[in-house]
C-alpha cells in the first residue's frame, strides 16, 4: 500500500488528530489535540457552541483564532499511522453549507449534547482542511 492510500484510509477511520498551529498573538507554535470529521472526503473540524461542550456562552478558542490568523498549519495523524500533513484551513461561514454539516450523520455527536440544530449552525467552529504540498492529492 503506497503512503497515500494509508493516509486516505487513515483519513475515513480515525477521529482524533493534533493540530499544530501559529499562535495568533504570540506566533509561537500551538498544539492542540482535536477532533476531524471526513465528510464524503470533505475534512472538517468543527466543535459545539461552548467550548467545554456544554450550554452556557461560547468560549474564546485559540486554535479556531490562531487558524483565522494563520490558515496554514500540520494536521497531525496519531491514531492507525503517525504522520503530520501540511494543510491549510478555511472557516466555512455559508450558512447552508454550515447546516448541511451539522446535519451529517458523521456530526452526530455534536447534535447528542444538547444543542440545537440552529445553535450549532450559528455558534459552532466549522473548519474545512485542505492539503497541501505532496498531500494535495488527498483532497476530493
Amino acid at each position: 500500500m503506497s503512503e497515500l492510500e494509508a493516509l486516505a484510509r487513515a483519513l475515513a477511520s480515525d477521529e482524533t488528530i493534533d493540530i499544530v498551529t501559529t499562535g495568533a498573538k504570540t506566533g509561537r507554535r500551538r498544539t492542540t489535540e482535536i477532533w476531524f470529521r471526513n465528510l464524503a472526503g470533505r475534512i472538517i473540524i468543527c466543535g459545539t457552541p461552548s467550548a467545554n461542550g456544554g450550554a452556557g456562552p461560547r468560549s474564546r478558542r485559540d486554535w479556531l483564532a490562531n487558524l483565522i490568523a494563520h490558515p496554514e498549519f500540520e494536521f497531525c495523524l496519531k491514531e492507525s499511522v503517525c504522520k503530520c500533513l501540511p494543510a491549510r484551513a478555511t472557516v466555512i461561514r455559508d450558512v447552508a453549507d454550515r447546516r448541511a454539516i451539522m446535519s451529517a450523520p458523521q456530526t452526530a455527536w455534536y447534535r447528542n449534547q444538547g444543542f440545537s440544530l440552529d445553535d450549532l449552525v450559528t455558534g459552532s467552529p466549522i473548519v474545512e482542511v485542505r492539503f497541501i504540498g505532496g498531500y494535495a492529492a488527498l483532497n476530493r
